[in-house]
């Protein structure tokens, strides 16, 4: 009789209800009603973050020209030969915009990070 291959036995691991990570992650692939709510929540919160800087931005430079009709007496002072009102709105506001712009990426990087460290909470 020919040499048979030795028998190996296979063995699934741990066949049974999913973790509660796994389960998280299900519920944020099927869409259902708990991964809904996860994901609104997550939007919701990079949504706020939006209008928190918008409001930073509007106010910043929104409150340019109010501080310019308010007080005319800021548009005739130079700087360094050049007009207050044209140094601050050509000068300072990109510098403004890109701080600002950076802090959003920065803050809603962790908001995502906060979003997958809930999902991921669970694993051993």
């Amino acid at each position: 009789m020919p040499d048979r291959p030795a028998r190996v036995r296979v063995v699934l691991a741990e066949v049974g209800r999913p973790r509660a990570a796994d389960r998280t992650r299900i519920d944020l692939a099927e869409q259902n009603q708990v991964g809904e709510a996860l994901l609104r929540g997550l939007i919701r919160a990079q949504f706020a973050l939006a209008v928190r800087l918008a409001v930073v931005v509007l106010i910043g430079l929104g409150g340019l020209p109010l501080l310019f009709a308010i007080a005319p007496s800021v548009t005739t002072v130079k700087v360094l030969g050049v007009n207050l009102p044209w140094l601050l709105l050509g000068g300072v506001s990109f510098p403004f915009l890109l701080a600002v712009g950076w802090t959003y990426v920065h803050l809603a990087e962790r908001n995502d990070q906060d979003f997958t460290a809930l999902v991921q909470r669970h694993d051993p």
